[in-house]
């Protein structure tokens, strides 16, 4: 532990390779990681311009839901860069998507009951909540959403909701068919059965059946052109390979609100691992490493690792009361979003504590101490690998965490710089639990209504970061056409976004301050813990 870290700042049940630490890791800010590497000359451009593999923040995860694809971060850099049309990616549209999308049912409530539920009403509101997720439970269980689409070639965003690392390593469509339950009509619990392997299946279906992601992005770096002579190199067969790992190895502390380390098991597929919420730094040091060996038989030319956000940050997990003290970033408790102060009860109501929740951020700052490693030990062997420093930006971006205290804030903190387009919003976006009313958006901005997943203006914000590291790269953008190059630094349209963006530009007029239809939602379909693969 660290050498101003007090013995009433631990938390008994934390292991001991996790490294207690008082303040947030210094992000890598230089994605090259300030080691220069020289570039092969190759001519000619690759088949596969963009790969990513990743999870629900790749996928396109929004409001407890994978369902707007179209408008995930991988999607919006290949928009910019001109290989939109080429990029291939599963859909889920069908009743607001896998499993159970909160802004769909909201605006079908909005829809028959208007923008307030009276008193008298609220029985038949329940009711109709019922009826929306017995519709999507047919649909995606006995309807056209139950089959896996017929694809053409291999997905191009091979990124699956709920996926840790040890899933990337073995998933594949066959153990996935094999793991399915037989779906039941259930009246009192109509939650979509099989949901994350429903979803696996959107993006394995396009793979052999024994194939995981990563063999899947290798066979699309085989498609690499010849070297046209003159000494120059093989095109390999992907331009860049975004990697997107390791949230969800840590992500169930809050989701479930339950810290449970990671113990044997963990790199196995099974009850053992689906049980833990966080896993000790050295265990997610072997699984990434071996994940890591993986990518280095993919033909890239250019590699970027994304590293882990410190999960605590996300509004699914809200600080209560006020901090335990000036120069902390923690609160007392944290707990669901629509508990109040005054309603919280500690032995009643599912929380972490502030020991626990410095212990999750400390083992994310070694998770991310150790891919920037990985990155390092690349660069200096003359591979073209980056980081972007995901957990830097949403430090940033932290309104409870840092914003206005001084005291709280690192000495590398300086606030980020949201686009202009964003900016101009108002009120101003922040990291808030997403409030609406009849008036427009209250509050929150960069979180989805799930208070996990961004808002798609969020996604362009990644995507931006993504964009600037393949610019630092000399990757080549190109105009709508694929053919007429673009100058100049590349920005992601932000005005696009915000009107593409329904809960900005036209956010649900029933969501009011208490939040108290999510508090109904999860405590009748447990929403918020399943959001972690085959959780129980």
């Amino acid at each position: 532990m660290g050498a101003d870290i007090t013995q009433d700042q631990l938390d008994a049940k934390t292991p001991s390779d996790v490294k207690i630490r008082s303040q947030a890791r210094t992000p890598d800010f230089d994605p090259t990681l300030g080691i220069p590497v020289a570039l092969p000359e190759v001519t000619g451009v690759s088949a596969n311009k963009l790969v990513v593999i990743g999870d629900s923040i790749s996928a396109g995860f929004q409001s407890g839901a994978i369902f707007n694809t179209r408008l995930s971060w991988p999607k919006i850099v290949a928009y910019e860069a001109g290989c939109d049309r080429q990029f291939r990616y599963p859909l889920f549209d069908g009743y607001g998507g896998l499993p159970l999308n909160i802004e769909y049912l909201l605006r079908q409530l909005e829809q028959k009951y208007g923008s307030k539920i009276s008193l008298w009403e609220i029985a038949g509101a329940l009711f109709e909540i019922r009826h929306q997720m017995a519709l999507i439970e047919d649909y995606w269980e006995r309807g056209p959403g139950a089959n896996a689409p017929v694809t053409t070639g291999i997905m191009h965003n091979l990124s699956v909701y709920g996926w840790d690392l040890r899933d990337a390593l073995d998933r594949t469509a066959n153990n996935l068919l094999a793991d399915r339950v037989l779906p039941k009509d259930d009246l009192f619990t109509q939650f979509v059965e099989n949901a994350n392997i429903r979803a696996g299946l959107g993006v394995y279906s396009s793979m052999s059946g024994d194939d995981t992601v990563l063999d899947a992005a290798k066979k699309l770096g085989e498609q690499g052109g010849d070297s046209g002579g003159g000494g120059k190199a093989r095109i390999p067969g992907i331009g860049t390979l975004v990697v997107f790992l390791g949230a969800n190895n840590v992500l169930g502390a809050v989701t479930k609100l339950e810290v449970k380390w990671s113990d044997s098991g963990y790199n196995k597929l099974g009850a053992a691992k689906n049980s833990y919420t966080a896993w000790r730094p050295e265990h997610f040091a072997a699984e990434y490493k071996l994940l890591a060996k993986k990518l280095d038989g993919i033909k890239a030319q250019h590699v970027i690792l994304v590293n882990v956000p410190h999960v605590t940050i996300a509004p699914i997990a809200r600080g209560v009361d006020k901090k335990i003290g000036n120069n902390s970033r923690y609160f007392p408790f944290y707990t669901r979003p629509w508990i109040t102060d005054e309603q919280f009860n500690s032995s009643r109501d599912p929380k972490i504590t502030a020991n626990e929740a410095r212990a999750l951020d400390s083992a994310i700052d070694q998770y991310n101490d150790l891919i920037a490693q990985v990155v390092k030990e690349r660069r200096l062997k003359g591979q073209d690998w980056y980081v972007m420093d995901i957990a830097g930006m949403l430090d940033r971006l932290a309104v409870r965490r840092y914003f206005g205290n001084s005291q709280a804030q690192p000495e590398w903190w300086t606030p980020y710089e949201l686009p202009a387009a964003l900016k101009a919003l108002r009120p101003t976006i922040n990291s808030r639990f997403f409030s609406s009313g009849p008036q427009g958006r209250l509050d929150g901005g960069l979180f989805s209504l799930d208070g996990i997943h961004p808002t798609t203006i969020t996604y362009g914000m990644i995507a931006q970061e993504i964009i600037n590291i393949m610019q630092l790269a000399r990757v080549p953008f190109y105009h709508a056409d694929g053919v007429t190059p673009r100058r100049g630094p590349v920005q992601v349209d932000f005005d696009r976004l915000v009107r593409l963006d329904s809960l900005i530009s036209k956010p649900p007029s029933s969501l009011a301050g208490d939040l108290k239809i999510l508090g109904w939602l999860d405590e009748t379909a447990d929403l918020f813990s399943r959001l972690n693969p085959f959780s129980k």
